[in-house]
């Protein structure tokens, strides 16, 4: 169990730290809203992963290569759509919400998260190729060993998201000019992701078999 511990450590280290769609859209939402609003942002993937773990596990073999590429696409413009709505946001108010007055904002965050994350490959190909297997070798032990590597895995990938959003909340309280440039910056990773997503989808749709 202690090598599934630490291979689960290990492995939410990583997801914790490498950056993509989601970790962007936390940084954004924190730093426009506030880390109170931005925690559903980190609870998403626990919504997430389970249709994706069985979808990895039961289905993925089975269907057509197009569809990862397929799902990069969708997602890819779905992060575009965040990021278009961010920049109207920040121009409009100086990127930043009273949310007090935001109302069903932490809804909306919610939603979107879980959107973002559904469309978005890298679960699927984590889950698919690393984690899953993992998984399964622990839960052919026991319920115990695979519940220690989940539990070992999301502890640290989730308190990882949490460390982010609470520095750039502390960092939104210095200065509202680097706030600003923050945000600014987040929202052009946001879209970067968002158009890196499309060109490999449709890159790997016209790749030879």
């Amino acid at each position: 169990m202690e090598t599934l511990i630490v291979q689960g450590i290990s492995l939410g280290f990583a997801a914790g730290a490498q950056p993509g769609p989601l970790l962007s859209y936390l940084i954004t939402t924190t730093l426009s809203r506030g880390w109170r609003q931005a925690l559903p942002v980190i609870f998403a993937p626990l919504i997430t992963d389970a249709p994706i773990i069985l979808f990895t596990v039961a289905l993925l073999g089975a269907l057509p290569e197009t569809v990862i590429p397929l799902i990069q696409i969708a997602g890819g413009v779905f992060v575009l759509i965040i990021a278009r709505g961010a920049v109207r946001q920040f121009r409009a108010g100086g990127g930043l919400i009273n949310t007090s007055q935001e109302a069903g904002a932490t809804r909306e965050v919610l939603i979107k998260g879980v959107t973002m994350n559904l469309l978005s490959p890298g679960p699927y190909l984590f889950w698919a190729t690393v984690n899953g297997p993992l998984l399964r070798d622990g839960l052919e032990q026991s319920i115990g060993h695979g519940a220690a590597f989940l539990i070992a895995f999301y502890g640290v990938f989730l308190g990882m998201m949490a460390v982010v959003a609470l520095i750039f909340d502390r960092l939104r309280r210095v200065d509202e000019r680097l706030t600003r440039g923050l945000l600014l910056a987040a929202i052009v990773v946001l879209g970067g992701f968002g158009i890196y997503l499309i060109v490999q989808g449709f890159g790997q749709l016209s790749a030879p078999a």
